[in-house]
């Protein structure tokens, strides 16, 4: 037995994340959390103070892609965990294991004292995949539990209520014996064999490649089976670079876009073996739903938890490690001649053709020219609107996680954060995100953060003063304009205005001196490229 002082509860907690890896935490404290916040810091996990507890979280998510670890986001009772309550939903969405903590008053105090006081796992609890009311009885045992509930299976939040006396509450300084990680799972018996039977037989296989394979981290595997086999890819947004995209194989992303969807789907309809590999469909758009019919085409489905969502359906359902089960179906089996006609080319081809790099100015030419002037390895961020679906299908992503997004949520206000946590955790690398003008009215005041942070991410804003995507939507549907439009403000100045450079550009030429200048600066950069209303007209 430890002979080791007694350790506060929140200590017990704090100690068990940074033993996961975790060493970033972010967050705006209030009274109740402060034990929480004193307990990061002694644990060696860094505390970020952010302006907004809905920016903590996307923080603490871009953390999470960096370091493989749980993302910690701590806001405060009520209103602090309420304005967190976006980026939780899209931890949940987006399949992020993000660790909730937040402060709360005793139960008895509760019973009468209101000010502020809610039933926080009543909200929570919908949204995440456990929630929590610390114990000091059981801090330990809570603590693992919630690392291992928010990693394990398909990655999602896990809420943990601290009580104030709890957080100061005395425990051992010494956890349980930890817990065995579960072992890698695959396909045996009747279900590999027919696996395997129809990969031998197949003459035009694809794969769907989506977050879980991502989050297991299974591109090397990805990558292998699809030289293997001569199989194509495509993947979802999340997934993007699991295959390096420059690959002959690779036909990028799918997800948002009606015309790379005029090229992706009639492709995957002339498939006659589809492999689903960690494709979560949360991230597709409805003309994704039922694409195939599994009585026709043969369909596996390797996921890491049963089919509920009905979007498509399968003749094999695999519930398995992606890795593993690309693995045993292999095994043994010699490679292939597949897609003989040039196909894979041709839709290559074909998908180039619909996202061309040549016009003069306007929101291609901003993609094509950030991606001609960053290096290779820049990490990107987008922001929800109709800039995000044109950057998924032309940003080249050469590794996994090089382009971070809300693609199932889809929410606004989060490329801000995102760009702003991952060049905490990566400050060798260049880091830049892509909002439209209204996502970064929702979040500019982070921008101070950076410039406390010491980070330099380079901010893009597409300036057109409208909800672009929303707008197109409206005119599309012959209705009334109403709501979408708004004034023109000065984003370049904003940017000087919290310590940053910024710059106005209307070409590439000016967007390319004054990206060549942010990399080279020694604070973050926004640069505001100016364009036409309805400039994405016919090109998403």
């Amino acid at each position: 037995m430890s002979s080791a002082s007694p350790i506060r509860a929140a200590d017990a907690l704090a100690r068990r994340l940074y033993a996961a890896g975790c060493r970033h935490a972010f967050g705006m404290p209030g009274g109740e959390v402060l034990t929480i916040v004193d307990a990061l810091e002694a644990a060696g996990i860094t505390f970020g103070l952010c302006k907004h507890e809905n920016a903590a979280g996307f923080m603490a998510e871009a953390a999470w892609h960096q370091t493989g670890a749980p993302g910690i986001m701590v806001a405060t009772i009520g209103p602090g965990i309420l304005n967190g309550i976006n980026s939780v939903a899209n931890a949940q969405q987006d399949r992020v294991p993000l660790i909730v903590l937040s402060g709360c008053v005793d139960a008895a105090e509760a019973e009468t004292y209101t000010h502020q006081v809610l039933d926080q796992h009543a909200v929570l609890r919908p949204i995440t995949k456990a929630s929590f009311r610390l114990d000091a009885a059981a801090a330990h045992v809570m603590a693992d539990k919630a690392v291992g509930i928010a990693l394990e299976g398909r990655p999602g939040p896990v809420h943990i209520d601290v009580p104030i006396s709890v957080a100061d509450a005395s425990v051992s300084a010494t956890p349980p014996a930890p817990r065995a990680a579960a072992s890698a799972t695959a396909p045996a018996g009747a279900a590999l064999q027919t696996a395997r039977e129809w990969l031998t037989a197949s003459k035009r296989p694809v794969m769907i490649v989506g977050v879980d394979a991502m989050n297991e981290g299974a591109g090397a595997e990805v990558t292998a089976f699809a030289e293997r086999f001569n199989i194509p890819v495509i993947t979802s947004y999340k997934a993007k670079g699991l295959l390096d995209e420059r690959h002959a194989l690779a036909l990028g992303g799918a997800g948002l876009s009606p015309r790379a969807d005029g090229v992706l789907v009639p492709f995957v309809q002339q498939a006659d073996l589809i492999l689903c590999v960690g494709y979560d469909p949360i991230e597709m758009r409805p003309g994704w739903r039922d694409i195939w019919d599994p009585r026709e085409t043969n369909v596996i489905d390797i996921t890491a938890e049963p089919n509920h969502h009905y979007m498509h359906q399968a003749g094999l359902n695999i519930i398995a490690e992606c890795a593993a089960s690309l693995a045993a179906i292999s095994d043994g089996l010699a490679s292939q001649d597949t897609w003989p006609k040039g196909e894979i080319a041709a839709a290559k081809s074909a998908l180039a053709t619909a996202f061309p790099t040549d016009s003069e100015w306007g929101p291609a030419a901003i993609v094509d020219t950030c991606a001609q002037v960053l290096p290779d390895d820049v990490i990107a961020t987008a922001d929800s609107g109709a800039h995000r679906i044109l950057l998924s299908q032309m940003w080249t992503c050469t590794q996994p996680r090089g382009l971070l997004q809300s693609s199932a949520l889809c929410t606004m206000g989060c490329a801000l954060p995102l760009a702003i946590g991952t060049a905490v955790c990566a400050p060798d690398r260049t880091v830049v995100s892509f909002s439209g003008d209204a996502g970064f009215l929702m979040i500019a005041g982070e921008l101070s953060t950076a410039a406390e942070l010491k980070v330099k991410p380079i901010f893009i804003v597409f300036v057109d003063a409208s909800l672009a995507l929303i707008e197109l939507k409206q005119r599309q549907r012959q209705l009334r304009n109403a709501a979408v439009d708004f004034g023109l403000h000065d984003f370049a100045a904003m940017g000087q205005a919290f310590g940053g450079a910024g710059h106005t550009v209307r070409s590439r030429q000016e967007l390319t001196a004054a990206l060549q200048a942010a990399q080279t600066a020694d604070t973050f950069t926004v640069i505001a490229c100016m364009i036409e209303r309805g400039a994405y007209d016919g090109i998403i």
